[in-house]
């Protein structure tokens, strides 16, 4: 399972509120049964790797049918195979060393 951070930028609006884009891109989450968590700056998702990359492309496709023009996207991916990773195990691992 990975631990996939994704934040679409939509870029050509009269705009400069995203709020709307990111929303219809959450949705497209909804929809798919993914697990995912919102964050101020963009939205991490837990999926196998090859499932990430199908929704992110869905969630883009998504921003451009709400009226973008051009959509930048960054991707952060930590797809681990020595043992199970997930966003609270991450964090939890971080906050037990503080």
């Amino acid at each position: 399972m990975a631990v996939v951070e994704v934040c679409l930028i939509p870029i050509g609006t009269k705009e400069t509120s995203v709020s709307k884009y990111v929303a219809e891109a959450e949705k497209i989450l909804m929809a798919e049964g993914v697990k995912y968590k919102l964050n101020p700056m963009g939205t991490v998702i837990e999926v196998d790797a090859d499932r990430a990359l199908e929704v992110i492309r869905k969630m883009q496709e998504s921003v451009f049918a709400k009226g973008a023009d051009r959509v930048y996207s960054v991707i952060k991916m930590d797809d681990r195979r020595d043992k199970k990773a997930s966003m609270e195990q991450k964090i939890k691992s971080v906050e037990d060393k503080l």
